[in-house]
């Protein structure tokens, strides 16, 4: 039986990315990267809120106290939920004016894996970093297109993808600190393949759920690599998959208009949109950052 696919917000985004749902306010937070743009929606009811802000920034994270920060083309910065003032906390790359903060996410301990890129997607200029207190740590460099930040259940293991070379890596880490104890290795190897690996979540069985960018759908594998579904979505580039409701069992997954011609923007007239999948799914809500 084919998994309803509705449009959740239907402003459409030049690269929508980025999405994180606040179960305290049954919200979904997400991005116009480079729009600079910040969309809220409640999943109850509502229209979207667009709110625009002075940087590009691709991912948000919710403290304990209920502020919020982002990772940002300038490194991490807390927003004023209220005002709407975002101010520096921590640098990361912000003197280099030709990369921003990409694909991005919280682990299990409360810190903050942030990927950084070339504006331009220029080849080797991406890096992730370990955030956590004030502290970042740059863990891996050269990377093209750093995707698909997720965690296991556990916390032990941390997915990454580069999605320009189309490789998955999986590290062990400690599930304490979020810190790799160990070398990536190669988990899945997409290259030759249609659509590129892009942004990722792990529901709580260690299924990871991803979208393809450029093959409009959601692919889940098993923690080993193992390929278990695939759900088609009607935008091509689809971006990043969330999971939202206060029981985190249904998936939300963003999608982009960047860089394709008027002809191809009048073949997918639902790109840059936001969808809901109906799909029952074992989900996680995102951990609350340590700052």
């Amino acid at each position: 039986m084919d998994t309803k696919v509705t449009i959740l917000s239907d402003i459409a985004c030049e690269l929508g990315e980025g999405p994180s749902y606040d179960p305290a306010t049954d919200t979904l937070w997400w991005f116009d990267i480079v729009g600079r743009k910040l969309l809220a929606k409640r999943l109850a009811e509502g229209p979207t809120i667009v709110h625009a802000l002075p940087v590009m920034a691709s991912a948000i994270a919710f403290t304990e106290d209920g502020s919020q920060v982002l990772a940002t083309e300038r490194g991490v910065e807390r927003r004023d939920p209220v005002s709407g003032k975002v101010e520096l906390v921590t640098p990361i790359e912000a003197d280099d004016p030709s990369t921003r903060s990409n694909d991005a996410r919280v682990h299990p301990s409360g810190a903050f894996w942030i990927g950084t890129m070339g504006k331009q997607a220029q080849k080797r200029a991406g890096a992730i970093y370990h955030y956590a207190k004030g502290k970042a740590t740059r863990l891996f460099a050269e990377v093209d297109i750093p995707n698909s930040i997720c965690f296991s259940p556990a916390g032990d293991v941390a997915y990454w993808a580069d999605t320009g070379r189309n490789l998955l890596y999986r590290v062990a880490c400690d599930p304490a600190t979020g810190l790799p104890t160990g070398e990536p290795a190669l988990l899945l190897d997409h290259r030759g393949q249609s659509g590129g690996i892009d942004g990722s979540v792990c529901d709580a069985d260690g299924v990871i759920w991803n979208a393809r960018w450029g093959a409009g759908r959601i692919d889940a594998y098993a923690p080993d690599g193992t390929h278990l579904r695939s759900i088609p979505v009607p935008a091509r580039q689809t971006s990043c998959p969330a999971f939202v409701g206060p029981n985190a069992d249904r998936l939300a997954v963003t999608s982009a208009l960047q860089d394709m011609s008027p002809d191809e923007r009048a073949a997918d007239p639902d790109g840059g949109k936001t969808f809901l999948i109906d799909l029952a799914v074992h989900g996680r809500h995102e951990p609350r950052l340590e700052v």
